[in-house]
């Protein structure tokens, strides 16, 4: 193995997805070939070619990684690129870790065009942190702040936010639905309008950027369609995401933030969820999640190497329209009552005009290895999270299982 001369026994890159950052073309895996027909995973001459056991797998988090992640991940886990130890033994603040924090905050830069404007930090205790956080860094000298509540998500963190100030509510919290854009009115003097940008418990994502006054800066919720679709950065003043849907394992959340926003957290605002705090130091005020962004760091070269974000979208785009294809076609036997132009490319729910074939459904979807399609606690029925790792394949698979399901019940 090669050394390393910025930590003396390793290579901080290894062999695995080494990109070019000076090529403008598509990067590639230099040593995996991944064939999503029969599962079939090559890492070069160090691993023979093997059959992997794998379901499809629909789950709404924590979602599906990529096959080529994980497996780099078993091969480096025990003895990082022959450091003689695990990536996560290792000192958050050594020249490993170090290099592998920065180098993910500049792909993610890259794969989401985030301009200087803007900081990455890398946090934990995920969206509900979240909730608290906004309006705890956001409101400075303001009283209120505007809610877009369209479904569970927008609602909880609508509840939160209520606790730091008055919550002017727009939409119709009974009603789960894309408010109509001209329904969104905010006053000049409200410190943000939040809005998730995909409900993953109600299925429905925004097809269009809220408006809002200039001075008024616009935050956004998008942990389930992180990474599947474009940002729109001269907008958002500030978004986070969970990691566990399209970037990585449970334990990581992401916030972009503008850089005139840091510093409004007012004296009584805790340490450790002020943005200023993180910021300046690094996302290392205290021990980073440093499994889970090793990870995020792979999952960032994956989809470098499959074509970046504008490549998901597509894939995103073809593998729900399976779906509700499947749904929309099935004479009623399944249904989903949202409207068609803000249906969710990553979280698609449905029901069964028989609820009592529900169990059914997902036992015998289990058995065909279509698996987590059970829907959320709080609103039932079936959901299939079409997360960016989810080959295409998959969506295929479960539309005519969908279609033998419904002939033989129906």
């Amino acid at each position: 193995m090669t050394k390393n001369a910025l930590c003396g026994c390793c290579s901080v890159q290894g062999d695995f997805a080494k990109i070019d950052q000076k090529r403008s073309g598509r990067a590639s895996f230099e040593s995996i070939n991944y064939q999503e027909s029969d599962l079939v995973f090559s890492l070069g001459v160090r691993r023979s070619r093997e059959k992997m056991n794998r379901v499809y797998n629909f789950s709404a988090g924590p979602g599906v990684l990529p096959v080529p992640v994980l497996e780099e991940v078993a091969k480096e886990f025990p003895d990082y690129h022959g450091c003689g130890m695990s990536l996560v033994e290792m000192s958050h603040r050594g020249p490993v870790f170090s290099q592998i924090i920065r180098e993910t905050r500049d792909l993610l830069r890259e794969l989401l065009s985030v301009p200087e404007t803007h900081d990455i930090l890398f946090l934990q205790g995920g969206g509900h942190m979240q909730f608290a956080m906004v309006p705890l860094n956001l409101l400075g000298a303001a009283a209120e702040a505007s809610y877009i509540v369209n479904g569970v998500w927008s609602k909880k963190a609508a509840a939160e936010a209520s606790k730091f100030c008055r919550v002017s509510v727009i939409g119709t919290p009974s009603r789960a639905q894309v408010p109509h854009p001209d329904s969104i009115n905010v006053p000049n003097d409200a410190a943000y309008l939040y809005y998730c940008m995909n409900e993953t418990v109600n299925g429905m994502e925004f097809n269009y950027i809220p408006q809002c006054p200039d001075c008024v800066p616009l935050v956004s919720d998008v942990s389930s369609n992180f990474l599947s679709r474009t940002i729109d950065f001269r907008r958002h003043a500030l978004v986070f995401a969970g990691a566990q849907k399209n970037f990585g394992p449970a334990g990581l959340t992401v916030v972009i933030v503008r850089k005139d926003l840091l510093g409004l957290a007012g004296e009584t605002c805790p340490t450790m969820l002020n943005y200023q705090v993180h910021s300046e130091a690094g996302s290392m005020y205290n021990t980073p999640p440093t499994f889970a962004i090793w990870v995020a760091n792979l999952v960032c070269k994956w989809l470098v190497s499959e074509g970046g974000v504008e490549v998901m979208d597509e894939r995103a785009r073809l593998r729900s329209k399976l779906i509700y294809n499947a749904i929309d076609s099935s004479d009623g036997f399944y249904t989903n009552t949202i409207t068609p132009s803000t249906r969710s490319r990553m979280n698609v729910v449905f029901n069964l005009r028989e609820e009592a074939l529900t169990e059914l459904f997902v036992k015998e979807a289990a058995d065909a290895k279509l698996v987590n399609l059970k829907g959320h606690r709080l609103v039932g029925g079936l959901r299939a999270s079409l997360y960016n790792a989810l080959p295409v394949r998959a969506a295929e698979v479960l539309a005519d299982f969908m279609a033998d399901f419904a002939k033989r019940h129906g």
